[in-house]
Formats: C-alpha cells, sequence, structure tokens
C-alpha cells in the first residue's frame, strides 16, 4: 500500500507539514553567538519586542534564571552538578501537599486543568548534556515549545524525568538553550542529538533504562481533520552518561539478548498513532465523550484511552508516575491495521476507513495462545470498526459552531475472538493441524462470564455471537469445541434477563462452501441483515438530523478467527455498508453490489485488513479469500493457496516462539527480577498471562448466577447538541480553542507540493476501476454502483465452471429390410450433427424434414429462461399450453411410431451376441469396437472385424482358450505383453482403471 513518501525526523529543510518562514532549531554555535550577544551584557531587549504568551512576571523569572545560570556557570562549573537551575518541577514537587498519588491525577485532570490545543506537542527535539537529556516540544505553528529534563545520572533501575509546565515562545526558548549551553561548556556543551515525531516511552531490562523514539511516520488516514500516522522509523536511546557506543560495548550478555529479543518485534509494520485523535476507542465513543465534555463546559474530555489497544502501556508507566502530562509527550500506540480510501460519487467525496485494533491483553502468536485466560481476556482480540464520512465538511463540526454536531460521520464496529474457552493445540509436532485439547473442565464458566461482562461493558446488548466452526467431521476436532460452546452460552443465558439473553448462531461454513450448489454468500447476507438491524449503526447527528447510535456487537469466531471470519465479517461489513451510504443520502437503496466500483474499493480494503491481522497471529496472509467463497477462483489461486498455508505451517512451527517471546518483553508480560529465571530458560509462558494463583484465595469471587453488571446492559444514546448560544454564554472562544483541526489537516502556512498532499495521493478509485475507464473516447458509466464484470470469468454471483452438457446423437431411421430385419444407415449418421438438450423451460427442438436437427441458438433459450417469473411459471402451470411445433411432433409420433429417429449414446451399434467380446474390450482398456455385421452375427463368433481389429479379435480367442484349459491363474513370461496383465500392472503402481470423482473422506458416508 502505497501512500506516499515517508516523513522522516523533522529537520529544518521545507517540508510539507513544515512553515518554510520560521527559522531551524538553534544548533550551538547558534547557541554560543546569542549567548555572548544577550546573556552576557544583560541586555533583555529581544525578549521584550517577542510575542508572548506568557505573562511579564514570568518573563522575569526566566531571565533571572537565566543570570544566575551564567554567574554560578563561570564561578564551578561541574559535570556532576550542572551550574544550571533545574528548569521546572517534577510531578512530585507540583503535589507533595496533596495526598493523592501523581499517577492517579494524571488520568483524572480537572476540568480548568486540561490541557489545550497550545500544549499539544507535535514535534521534538532531543539535546544531550553529559549529564543530561533535553527534550523540546512544539505545537504544530511552531509558536510554543515546552521542555522535558531526563537525567543520565540516575542509579541503575530509577529513571528521574522533569517536567517544564512553562510554555516558551521560539525567543525565549533559545534564551534557555543558551543558558544550558554555557552552564556546561566544560563538559561539551549542549548538543543536538536528533530530531523525531513522538516518544513511545521508556524501557529497562537489566541495566539502564532505554528511552523509544519514532524517528519516521507515514500519513494513513485522515478522520475529522486529524491525520492519524503508521510508525515507519525507530531508534532506542539508553540513558547513560557517555558515548552510546561505549555502552554498547560494555554491556552484559544478557542485556545484549533481551535487546536481540525485543528487535524481533517490526516497530514499522502495523503499529499507528495520532497527535489530536483517540484511535483506542471508537468514533461513536470519541463522539459521546466530546459532546458529554463540552456540555459540561470543558475544553477537551479527559485522556481516557481504551487500556486494552494501547501496546506501548508498559512503556508508558514511567512517565505516567513522574509527568503531570504524560500523553503531551509520551503518544499511545496501537497495533492492527489502518487503512482509507475515497470514492468519488460524481463530484461527492466519500471517506471509507477502516481501522483494526489488536488487543494487547493475552496477545501471541497462533497456536501458541488459544481460547481464553482466568481473566477473561482471549486470544486474537480483533476490534474492527468501518469509518464512511462524507467530506462535504472536514471536521466533526456542523456550520455555525455547533460542535461535535456534524452529521456527515457514520461508523459500525464487530468483533472477533477465539472461543472463550480452556482449549489448547500442542504444536510440537509436524502435524499441520493437530489435535484440539480441552484440558479444563469449568462447569460455571467463569471465563466466559468474564470476557462477555466486557463485552457488554465496551459494546452494550445484545452481543450477536456467530460460531463458524465445523460440526460435522470423521475425526472429532473442531467440533468438540462446537458442543462445549454451545452448552456455555446456553448456561450464561439463564441469568439474562430475557431481552438481553445473548444470541447464538452456528453455521458450518466449511462444509457449506464444499458442498456442491452451496451458496455461502447467500446464507450469510441473510445473517448479516439480521445482525445489523439488531445492533444498529452509528450516525452523528444534531437538532435538523436524527442521530442513531450501536447497541450491542456481533462477535464473529472461526477456529482461528482468520479466513472464515473475515469473510463473515465483509458479508457483516457490506450489509452495515450500503446502509451508512443510504444514512448519508449517497444511495436510495439498503444493498450494494457485487462488482461494483464501491464494492471493489470495499473488497481490497477487507482483503487488505484480513491478510494483515492473519500476518499478526497466524504468520501468512490469508488462505481463503473472499474470492474463494465467492468460487471466483483464478488458476493460480490454488497454487496461492498452498503457498500461504506452507508459509503458515512454517511460521508455526519454528518462528512463533520467538516472535512470542518478543510480545512478552514489550508488553511487559516478562520484567527481569534478581534470582529469577530468565525469559528463554521458562518451558512456558502459562503464568505470565494468567494470574498469580497465590492470589485465587484472596481474590473475591464473583457470582455464579449474577454474573453480569447490570449497568452494562443499559441502552446507549447521544448526548444532546451543545446549544451554541449556551456555549458562547459558557466558555468564550472560537472552535479552534476546542478543535485546531484547520491548521492540522491543512497547514496554510508551510510550502508543500500537490504530491505531498494526503487527500491527493489517498487510494483513488482508479485503482479498482477496469481499463476501459481510462479510454477517453469509449462510453463509459461513472457510477461507482455500476455492476462490471470481468471479461475473462463469467458473469454471477458465484460462478462456477459449468459441468459438461450432456450430447446425444440422432440417427435417421431406415426402413425395414425383407425378411424383418433392420440395418441402420451409418452414411446417415456420420452426416448427422450433435444437438444440445434444451434447458429447462425452453420449447423442445424439432427436427425439420429433411432429417437433420440444427443446434438451437442458446441465446433465446438463455433470455426466455431470465424472463421467467414466478407469476408466469404459476399461470402456466394451471393453464397449459402447447406450442406449434411441440403438437407437430404428437402428431408425428402418433401417426409414425415406428419411424422415429433413434437416440443412441454411440454412432455404431454392436451385435447382441458379442457383448462378451464389449465387455472383454472394456474390461482390458481396449479400443473402440467397430461395426459389426448383423447377419454374419447371428450364425455365430465369425466376426468381420476390420484390419484394425484382427488383433484384438485374436486375443480374445487366445483368451477363450485358455479359459477352456482351466488353467486361468497361472500365467507366463509370455503373457506379459497381453493387455490384461499392463492393465494389472498399472493397478498395482496406483493407477485405477476408472475414472474416479474426489471424495472429502471428511464427508464421506460411514
Amino acid at each position: 500500500m502505497d501512500l506516499g513518501p515517508v516523513d522522516s525526523a523533522p529537520s529544518g529543510d521545507t517540508q510539507y507539514d513544515e512553515d518554510p518562514t520560521r527559522q531551524p532549531s538553534p544548533e550551538p554555535e547558534q547557541l554560543r553567538g546569542r549567548r555572548r550577544t544577550h546573556l552576557g551584557s544583560g541586555d533583555h531587549s529581544s525578549l521584550n519586542n517577542t510575542d508572548h504568551t506568557s505573562t511579564d512576571g514570568a518573563r522575569d523569572r526566566r531571565a533571572g534564571r537565566a543570570k544566575q545560570a551564567s554567574r554560578d556557570s563561570t564561578a564551578a562549573p561541574s559535570v556532576d552538578a550542572p551550574a544550571f537551575f533545574p528548569v521546572g518541577a517534577t510531578a512530585a514537587e507540583v503535589y507533595e501537599n496533596d495526598g493523592e498519588s501523581a499517577e492517579i491525577r494524571s488520568k483524572h485532570t480537572e476540568p480548568d486543568e486540561v490541557e489545550n490545543n497550545a500544549c499539544r506537542l507535535y514535534k521534538f527535539t532531543l539535546y544531550e548534556t553529559n549529564a543530561r537529556y533535553w527534550i523540546t516540544g512544539s505545537d504544530l505553528a511552531e509558536r510554543n515549545f515546552r521542555m522535558l529534563r531526563i537525567d543520565r545520572t540516575s542509579p541503575p533501575g530509577q529513571i528521574a524525568l522533569f517536567e517544564d509546565e512553562t510554555t516558551y515562545d521560539r525567543a525565549q526558548l533559545k534564551d534557555v538553550l543558551a543558558s544550558i549551553d554555557e552552564g556546561n561548556q566544560s563538559t561539551g556543551g549542549l548538543r543536538m542529538k536528533c530530531h523525531f515525531w513522538g516518544l513511545l516511552g521508556f524501557v529497562r531490562f537489566t541495566e539502564s533504562y532505554y528511552m523509544l523514539l519514532i524517528t519516521k511516520r507515514q500519513q494513513v488516514a485522515m478522520i475529522g481533520g486529524h491525520y492519524v500516522y503508521q510508525i515507519d522509523g525507530t531508534e532506542l536511546v539508553p540513558l547513560t552518561t557517555g558515548s552510546s557506543n561505549r555502552f554498547v560495548q560494555n554491556r552484559n550478555p544478557e542485556e545484549s539478548r533481551f535487546l536481540s529479543i525485543l528487535g524481533n518485534l517490526d516497530l514499522t509494520k502495523s503499529f499507528y498513532f495520532s497527535y489530536s485523535y483517540d484511535i483506542t476507542n471508537s468514533l461513536q465513543t470519541n463522539f459521546i465523550r466530546q459532546r458529554t465534555a463540552v456540555n459540561q463546559g470543558q475544553f477537551h474530555a479527559d485522556h481516557d484511552c481504551n487500556s486494552m489497544f494501547v501496546w506501548n502501556s508498559h512503556l508508558l508507566q514511567p512517565a505516567l508516575a513522574a509527568l503531570k502530562r504524560p500523553l503531551s509527550w509520551c503518544l499511545p500506540i496501537i497495533h492492527g491495521f489502518i487503512h482509507q480510501a475515497a470514492l468519488d460519487i460524481f463530484g461527492r467525496a466519500v471517506y471509507i476507513a477502516i481501522i483494526g485494533r489488536r488487543s494487547r491483553f493475552f496477545a501471541g502468536a497462533r497456536f501458541l495462545k488459544r481460547g481464553v485466560n482466568d481473566q477473561g481476556y482471549v486470544a486474537n482480540d480483533v476490534e474492527t470498526e468501518q469509518i464512511v464520512s462524507e467530506k462535504l465538511t472536514t471536521s466533526f463540526h456542523a456550520p455555525g459552531s455547533r460542535l461535535y454536531a456534524s452529521p456527515m460521520y457514520t461508523s459500525f464496529v464487530h468483533h472477533r475472538g477465539s472461543i472463550p474457552l480452556y482449549w489448547t493445540q500442542d504444536n510440537s509436532g509436524v502435524t499441520p493441524k493437530p489435535a484440539i485439547d480441552l484440558h479444563l473442565q469449568d462447569p460455571f464458566y467463569q471465563p466466559a462470564a468474564l470476557h462477555f461482562d466486557n463485552m457488554f461493558e465496551r459494546y452494550g446488548c445484545p452481543v450477536y455471537v456467530l460460531n463458524l466452526i465445523k460440526a460435522r467431521e470423521r475425526i472429532p476436532r473442531e467440533s468438540k469445541l462446537l458442543v462445549e460452546f454451545q452448552k456455555c452460552i446456553e448456561y450464561l443465558n439463564q441469568s439474562l434477563p430475557e431481552d438481553k439473553k445473548i444470541l447464538y448462531k452456528a453455521f458450518d461454513m466449511s462444509r457449506e462452501s464444499k458442498t456442491r450448489g452451496g451458496d455461502v454468500i447467500g446464507s450469510l447476507e441473510v445473517m448479516a441483515r439480521d445482525i445489523v438491524e439488531k445492533t444498529g449503526f452509528f450516525r452523528n447527528g444534531d437538532d435538523l438530523t436524527e442521530p442513531m447510535v450501536q447497541n450491542g456487537i456481533c462477535r464473529t469466531n472461526c477456529i482461528d478467527c482468520l479466513d472464515r471470519t473475515n469473510a463473515a465479517q465483509f458479508v457483516i461489513g457490506k450489509r452495515a455498508f450500503a446502509l451508512q451510504l443510504q444514512a448519508l443520502g449517497v444511495i436510495d437503496r439498503d444493498e450494494v453490489d457485487f462488482d461494483t466500483d464501491a464494492m471493489n474499493t470495499f473488497t481490497h480494503m477487507f482483503h487488505d485488513h484480513g491478510d494483515t491481522i492473519a500476518w499478526q497471529y497466524g504468520g501468512s496472509h490469508l488462505v481463503n479469500t473472499m474470492a474463494t467463497y465467492r468460487k471466483l477462483n483464478h488458476w493460480q489461486s490454488q497454487s496461492r493457496d498452498m503457498v500461504e498455508s506452507f508459509k503458515r505451517y512454517y511460521h508455526n512451527s519454528f518462528l512463533d516462539s520467538q516472535r512470542q517471546d518478543a510480545y512478552n518483553l514489550f508488553l511487559g508480560n516478562y520484567v527481569w527480577e534478581h534470582d529469577k529465571p530468565m525469559l528463554w530458560d521458562l518451558t512456558t509462558d502459562y503464568y505470565l498471562h494468567h494470574s498469580n494463583p497465590r492470589a485465587w484465595l484472596e481474590k473475591k469471587r464473583r457470582n455464579y448466577n449474577n454474573w453480569f453488571t447490570p449497568a452494562f446492559l443499559e441502552t446507549r444514546s447521544l448526548p444532546p447538541d451543545p446549544v451554541p448560544r449556551l456555549l458562547k454564554a459558557a466558555i468564550p472562544g472560537s472552535i479552534a480553542d476546542y478543535d485546531d483541526y484547520w491548521a492540522e489537516c491543512y497547514r496554510p502556512a508551510a510550502l508543500s507540493s500537490l504530491g505531498k498532499v494526503y487527500a491527493y495521493r489517498m487510494t483513488s478509485l482508479s485503482r479498482h476501476a477496469p481499463e476501459r475507464f481510462l479510454n477517453p473516447h469509449s462510453k463509459f458509466d461513472f457510477s461507482p454502483f455500476k455492476i462490471r464484470h470481468e471479461p475473462q470469468r463469467q458473469a454471477g454471483d458465484t460462478p462456477e465452471k459449468k459441468t459438461p452438457e450432456m450430447r446425444v446423437k440422432i440417427v435417421e431411421p431406415t426402413p425395414p429390410r425383407a425378411g424383418g430385419h433392420r440395418r441402420t444407415d451409418h452414411s446417415a449418421s456420420h452426416t448427422n450433427t450433435a444437438t444440445r438438450i434444451p434447458s429447462n423451460g425452453s420449447n423442445p427442438t424439432h427436427p425439420p424434414e429433411g432429417g437433420q436437427i440444427g443446434p438451437q441458438a442458446p441465446s433465446d433459450a438463455k433470455a426466455q429462461k431470465h424472463l421467467w417469473t414466478l407469476n408466469k411459471f404459476h399461470t402456466q402451470s394451471l393453464n397449459p399450453t402447447v406450442s406449434p411445433q411441440e403438437a407437430h411432433e404428437y402428431t408425428r409420433y402418433i401417426a409414425h411410431p415406428h419411424t422415429l429417429p433413434l437416440v443412441v449414446s454411440s454412432e455404431r451399434i454392436p451385435p447382441e451376441t458379442a457383448m462378451d467380446y464389449i465387455s472383454y474390450i472394456h474390461k482390458a482398456g481396449g479400443a473402440e469396437f467397430d461395426d459389426f455385421d448383423q447377419e454374419e452375427a447371428d450364425r455365430g463368433f465369425a466376426f468381420s472385424a476390420g484390419a484394425g481389429e484382427e488383433e484384438e479379435v485374436r486375443r480374445f480367442e487366445a483368451f477363450l482358450a485358455e479359459a477352456r484349459r482351466g488353467d486361468v491363474l497361472s500365467v507366463g513370461v509370455e503373457d506379459g505383453d497381453k493387455k490384461r496383465y499392463k492393465a494389472y500392472r498399472q493397478w498395482v503402481r496406483g493407477k485405477s482403471l476408472f475414472k474416479q470423482s474426489k471424495v472429502d473422506p471428511e464427508y464421506a458416508v460411514k
């Protein structure tokens, strides 16, 4: 997926997101020159002539700090105790008189302390001295700056973070950096290390901490004017003194091995972040939170990221404990899939975005993470959201300063996850499909109860469970889970209210796809209609448009939650996609046909989504795609499926254990401690993903009957539209104070080019359009809802290979000969042509008087068959009519019963007395028999064979002679050339004498 150039680390060069009119961040030479000009003489006129964002008192305090730093640096410069006074204060110092912990306070900030847009940081620069790291962060316009200090001299296992709560402008920041540089001249001064786009957090293995930086990014989506980025480059910086190279050389072997394990997790694949949009929550959740905050008079809703999808949660813990605004510096990231495409509908731009969020709980590789843990988290838990929005306006706001009231945004959420039972698969052998082991039975299904209670908390009620595993198997494997899962749902439903019960539907998708004539897509579309009708979808609204809220979720699973699950979710998403377009006023019907440009775009996006999720969990792309279930496979699809199956088997057997160790280390499931085994010494990671057994006795046991939380079952609704008049009276300001989407999306002060604009290089319709779309001289229907069939395949939703049509030979009768015998005229039979049997509903073909039957035009019968409706069929059944051709044929049949055309399955008619010979020829695999004389055949076995059959007759006579001899079982050397022994040798080698169709042993009759 090519979305254009990747953003490298921000620099002074003019980029599409940089302002060319601004000066770059100060280098050490610039710092020294400015120090001599201003700080040395005590002249602060430059500060007074700049546009300050802070008060005059704050400016005086900063100037006093700079003077004090300059005097201290000339008096006693030292590396261990830097001359510059510490900038700002730690979170502990800010709250030293408050009993509440800093970590809780960072998560629950008071409304008047919620950061505004001026404090939101987008670009960062890392400076270093011998004793400290300094990080400067700026907003989009680079008018406001903040600073963060990190000590490099902290003892092992500790980290010291100091956040400066003052907001600086550019001139003030240069003054502060110049003061730091002057205070550390004896140790080399202040050096700029790198520019970067964000901080992922801090991690420690056995020695000092590391900080993880985002050095490259790429835009992948734009939601409400807020960009979403994919990580394309990272750098791990050790928080130690001295050179990093010297630290690499002196680190212990265990530290090096931990770093090697962490390197197995590629952070440049499928990890995403956003500065101003919460991608850890769904669009519906974000709208509800923002509208609630605006109604309460807040600029922004409190940071409330969904911890389940924050994959760097372990790395954020040091920042959460030490900083007041940790999410201003550290960015939460998700792991999964994000892709966005544009749909052009006669000038109306519709954006389609698919977001897949993978849970960090019980995360791992395919055979190593199955089922559920004791905390209710399932393996391969992925939340999929499809956002369809019309870009009539960019932001979430409606015209007239109505905040978060735009009716142009819709979304639909569905879920996939492993079956919430205790089951495993042992992949230590060479079997591609190991046996399923239900190793632990829980009569009260406590883990499943925790899982579904969490589903009610996240999505509401009802929960629709679509189970796609096999129901009938020759050797019970998946079917064991089917029975147990059904018992689990029945047990949990006993305690739920009647209108809040879990809806359960089992569908053997694999059997349906292998059954001749089975329509998998048609069956799934019926279920999808019922699912979307029960759960609904989200649409934002205002006082003119009625909003809609999704209550409930469809939980889809198969055995791996990959191939079958992705196909089922696609069909469900297809139904919701049509309703979303209808709600936006794009179409006037509730269905979108296959093979249209709009559906092709949606299909490609969902296929990429399934491939990405399958690669993360199974180690390969999808084996069975939508083309497989729609039966549109091309000739190369079978070989592709074999290659993907081999990839999945190889990764599951040899690489999954390394990937699992990387997951456990990055997610914090394993934390190194003294006198504890190393990660690579553990025989299993079972206890890393389950609660401590020693704490089971102290843990409060949940009620077996009332296992759910009643508050989670309540119907959800959207808060009312904020009234502009009351809003202006409560809080002054403009929309930019609440949501500065304009500067982030359009960047009005940046010098850019068309090729770097995200909306221009986004995936467009031409990628999925046929070639004739690009031909300006051909007439073309530009509607994206026009059905377009590929020329290399047949039309229809599920086209199958046509079975060979039956053909017959029509032989003209000859008048009976004298003596009562009738001889077949072979010369007439050779001149006849093959005629297709007419299809159902078409008129039978009447032979002309000449005796020959010409081929019937198939187009007429096909057209008549397509025009045939149920009402016409009913009328024809009650009032049958006979066509003139049928009446003529019937009259001819009555009048000439003995001269009707003889319909045979072969051109040559064998004599009745030669059937033994025919049986011998066919049994031995001989050639086709030729014509025989009926009169000679009546006199005995003296055949008048042709020249090519003399050898066959001779061998048949030899066969009869051996039969008369009585020793038919004895075989000599001279018998080796006989056909029956050649056929026997082929049979011994495994070649069958008969052409047999393949039968799946799974469905063979027992």
